[in-house]
């Protein structure tokens, strides 16, 4: 099911041509909602409905497309959600919880409701010509240590928390009976993994984590739905970072230098995919695992987006939303 839309091939709202989200049915009572193409702000969601009661997994970076995802909650027959599960705090998937709260209960892990509040309007400091509509930073107001188990009508819906890995706060979004696993942005696909503002040793562990569930249906973070090969792809480019780091760490070179100096023979399984200046970023991580700080250890990300820009040219990297 690699690089497909669903199950069944069932998708509502526009076509993926077109650019726009659409809705793809992945069981009966489940949805995806992707945004094409998947790349910098342009996160998936989901929502879960027995007819009588709705739960949302994430929102939308924006305003504008937050509403098109409660569009299309109510186009498919469902109500409006009464909880909204936020997989960890990055605006993308965050940034719309305004248009569903207060009616819906955000939920979502301890530090992902700590760090929402610390980071603010971050899309808008690092993005700031993006026409994000009208947003309030909302976070969790339930929030949970390890796990915690839901259900919509007869269907069971666990929050579990994977360790610090894409961020500090990540939640993954199981469907045991289903078989269904909402990643968030442990997994991209289609596109290059991004650890900056978590770890790179703790998104390995995580993987084993995800691979244990034995899901059938990978929703990731961005990109089409898709199967647990998606975790192989995560794991050959992490393991390839970590080993890049190692070398460039100790020869005393910068992240940037170390990106730049890259073997392209070496790279190029991963050059080629979309969002690929975030190696820089990866190694900014990487060096600080090296480094012996904690994990999860808040670094500069200005540096980090400086350096990214410089592996594009000097080309600052685009917001898609």
């Amino acid at each position: 099911m690699d690089g497909t839309d669903g199950t069944d091939g069932t998708t509502t709202a526009a076509a993926t041509t077109t650019g726009e989200p659409y809705v793809t049915q992945l069981a009966p009572n489940v949805h995806a909602f992707v945004q094409p193409d998947g790349g910098w702000c342009l996160n998936n969601a989901g929502f879960i409905s027995d007819g009588e009661s709705t739960l949302l997994v994430d929102t939308a970076a924006t305003e504008r497309r937050a509403l098109l995802l409660r569009q299309a909650v109510l186009d498919s027959g469902a109500p409006l959600p009464r909880q909204v599960v936020n997989t960890h705090h990055h605006g993308d998937h965050t940034y719309g919880n305004g248009v569903f709260a207060p009616e819906a209960t955000i939920i979502g892990h301890e530090a992902c409701r700590r760090e929402a509040l610390k980071v603010g309007r971050q899309l808008h400091a690092i993005w700031p010509s993006v026409d994000y509509g009208d947003i309030s930073i909302t976070p969790p107001a339930v929030t949970y240590q390890d796990s915690l188990t839901l259900h919509v009508g007869d269907i069971e819906v666990r929050l579990i928390h994977p360790g610090i890995s894409h961020t500090v706060g990540d939640t993954l979004v199981w469907l045991p009976e289903q078989r269904i696993l909402f990643t968030g942005d442990l997994t991209f696909n289609g596109g290059t993994p991004f650890v900056l503002m978590g770890s790179l040793s703790g998104s390995l562990r995580a993987l084993d984590r995800l691979r244990a569930l034995d899901a059938l249906i990978v929703v990731p973070g961005h990109g089409p739905v898709t199967d647990p090969g998606v975790y192989d792809r995560a794991e050959r480019y992490l393991r390839y970072v970590a080993d890049l780091a190692e070398r460039g760490y100790a020869a005393g070179r910068t992240p940037l230098e170390t990106a730049r100096e890259a073997d392209p023979e070496a790279f190029a399984e991963f050059a080629a995919l979309p969002e690929s200046e975030r190696l820089v970023a990866n190694l900014h991580r990487a060096y600080s695992e090296l480094a012996g700080q904690p994990l999860g250890t808040d670094l500069d990300s200005l540096a980090a987006f400086t350096d990214m820009s410089a592996m594009n040219g000097g080309q600052p990297v685009a917001c898609h939303a």
